[in-house]
């Protein structure tokens, strides 16, 4: 092994990354993923290696990036993300190079690494993507972890085989830490995730019938449709809906922006919807865009909330628009509504890619949370395989009514138990029974609590350091 070129292991890490975080990523990946960098790490040293490994890994993270931006997505949007995520995740590598050979440094790596991704789509507008925990969405069992510890206790668990096993290939030895240790817990916690998902099944549910409504509408930006194109799009919204009711369903969610309405209409507007769902008895999660501006672009991405009478309870403007995104930041307190004994809220789209927002339901211990969104083909359909974490982490079952994307009906387990695709040819008409009963989660209850207990680990393991250099 000493006589492999080291910049072999950076060009490895490039495509064990790329291979764990794009929209066709392979979950086994995310176990080794990191591995390539730490090697590469232990066996250079030096600035200029330390800049080679910096373009290394900005070269990963647009590599993933450029796999998801799609039309009608800038590629400008490449390095929006992969640069500040690159610079987010840079210390941790170059704090467990720095310590790499103390006590304890196996775990030292692992720690940081969840902190820096809990910054990140804590406080920047990046939201959780690029997050490790995410390589693994298409292993439900080994994602009922995050109902204990979120993405950070997921996410550490990952960054400590990555650091494991590079350690024994640059070590050549075994420790408790880096061997039997994560091997067991890894082999504890896939149990408790499969046990998790099969006692789900032994239980009757309470479900309700919900329906996932899709639009028309294509559009993306200025200028907009004629008056009539949109009017068509309006008609077919408002008779999916009634053929959705007719159906049973007690819930309809449109998808995000299934419809524009100008500022003077919208008085209008909202009456006809009061109307739609009153004369169908059905509860209506109607999603639009108001125009408020051309010049410079500018718009409110809104939902309004109907119950079953026609009456209109609540108004949301997205909490989180996507960087760029030219809309009104909504600043609304989060509701639940009873809908026949079901508590029920509901968020847009980019908002479910922060966790702190679907804390926010899962203190109000939401049974049921309605997520209009658009996507495009480049996301599609991982980002809807995001939103699971959060009904996961909460414990709340989630209804995503997806433009250009996938909807899905999913429980609070992660299972997707309906789905449809709008590139393909269908009625727009998603139906589903969906469980609707609220699951405690331990993270629900202690939320970030991890964060806290790495955040004290990383204190005592640097004034450990600082004390035996000075014994020393």
């Amino acid at each position: 092994m000493k006589t492999i070129n080291p910049i072999y292991f950076l060009l490895c890490g490039i495509l064990t990354i790329t291979a764990a975080h794009t929209s066709f990523s392979i979950d086994l990946f995310g176990w080794i993923a990191y591995v390539p960098f730490l090697v590469y790490l232990q066996r250079t040293e030096g600035y200029k290696s330390r800049l080679l490994f910096l373009l290394g890994l900005i070269l990963s993270w647009s590599v993933c990036i450029s796999k998801i931006v799609s039309p009608p997505m800038p590629i400008a949007m490449v390095f929006l993300y992969a640069v500040p995520i690159s610079l987010v995740q840079l210390p941790a590598y170059l704090m467990w190079d720095r310590f790499k050979n103390k006590r304890f440094s196996i775990l030292f790596f692992p720690m940081v690494m969840v902190i820096l991704e809990w910054l990140q789509y804590t406080f920047t507008p990046l939201g959780s993507w690029g997050i490790a925990a995410y390589s693994q969405i298409h292993t439900t069992s080994v994602l009922q972890v995050v109902s204990l510890f979120g993405m950070p206790g997921l996410s550490f668990l990952i960054y400590w085989v990555n650091g494991s096993i590079a350690e024994m290939l640059t070590q050549k030895k075994t420790t408790l830490l880096t061997f039997q240790l994560p091997i067991a817990v890894t082999a504890v916690l896939l149990t408790f995730g499969a046990l998790r998902i099969e006692f789900s099944k032994a239980k009757g549910e309470h479900t309700i019938k919900v329906a996932a409504v899709g639009s028309d509408s294509n559009v993306q930006g200025f200028p907009l449709p004629s008056r009539e194109t949109n009017r068509k799009v309006k008609q077919n919204l408002f008779h999916r809906t009634s053929v959705a009711a007719r159906s049973g369903a007690k819930l309809v969610v449109w998808n995000e922006a299934a419809t524009f309405i100008f500022p003077e209409e919208e008085e209008e507007w909202r009456d006809s919807l009061s109307a739609l769902s009153g004369r169908n008895n059905v509860s209506l999660v109607a999603s639009y865009i108001v125009p408020t501006s051309d010049k410079p672009v500018h718009y409110e991405n809104k939902y309004i909330y109907f119950d079953s009478e026609g009456k209109e309870v609540y108004s949301y403007h997205k909490h989180q628009p996507v960087p760029g995104e030219p809309a009104t930041k909504g600043t609304e307190e989060l509701k639940v509504f009873n809908l026949s004994g079901v508590k029920t809220g509901a968020a847009i789209c980019y908002d479910y890619d922060f966790p702190y927002l679907a804390k926010e339901f899962g203190d109000l211990h939401a049974d049921l949370v309605a997520l209009p969104s658009s996507d495009w083909r480049g996301i599609d359909p991982l980002h809807t395989r995001m939103a699971a974490l959060r009904a996961i982490e909460q414990g709340h079952s989630i209804v995503r009514s997806t433009r250009f994307g996938l909807s899905a009906a999913i429980t609070p387990y992660g299972e997707q138990i309906a789905q449809m695709s709008s590139f393909d040819s269908n009625d727009k008409i998603m139906l589903a029974n969906l469980p609707v009963q609220h699951v405690t989660t331990l993270y629900s209850i202690i939320g970030d609590c991890f964060i806290l207990l790495g955040l004290v680990f990383i204190v005592f393991f640097l004034l450990y350091q600082g004390l035996s250099r000075r014994v020393r």
